[in-house]
C-alpha cells in the first residue's frame, strides 16, 4: 500500500524558514513527477512547486527564489525548503506523487498526501 507521508509544518514568523519532507512508503518501482501544492483557507489548491524524475523544477511565481524543491530518490522523498516565509504562505501543503509504480500496478497512479499545515504570522 502506497502512501504519503509528510512532515515539517508548522509555525514560523515572516522572514523565517521551514522545511517540508514527504516520505513515499510502500513497495515503489518508480516515481516520476513529484510536486508540492497548497491550499489557503477559501481558496483553491495551487501548485507550489514540481519536480521531475531528472530534477527539473518548476515554481510558482510568488515563491521562486524563496522556496526550493529537492527529492532523494533513495528514500523516495521530496523535499520543500521554505525561506523568507510570508503570511501569504500560510495554508495546507500537499504533497504528490504523479506516477507511481509498484510491483502490483504497473500502469502506476497518482497519490496525494493529507497535509501539513503551515501558519505564517506577521
Amino acid at each position: 500500500q502506497v502512501q504519503l507521508v509528510e512532515s515539517g509544518g508548522g509555525l514560523a514568523q515572516a522572514g523565517g524558514s521551514l522545511r517540508l519532507s514527504c516520505e513515499v512508503s510502500g513497495s515503489i518501482t518508480s516515481i516520476s513527477g513529484m510536486g508540492w501544492y497548497r491550499q489557503a483557507p477559501g481558496k483553491q489548491r495551487e501548485l507550489v512547486a514540481i519536480i521531475s524524475s531528472g530534477g527539473y523544477a518548476n515554481y510558482k511565481s510568488s515563491v521562486e527564489g524563496r522556496f526550493t524543491i529537492s527529492r532523494d530518490h533513495s528514500k523516495n522523498t521530496v523535499y520543500l525548503q521554505m525561506n523568507n516565509l510570508e503570511p501569504e504562505d500560510t495554508a495546507v501543503y500537499f504533497c504528490h506523487a504523479r506516477h507511481v509504480v509498484t510491483p502490483g500496478n504497473s500502469s502506476g497512479m497518482a497519490y496525494w498526501g493529507t497535509g501539513t499545515l503551515v501558519t505564517v504570522s506577521s
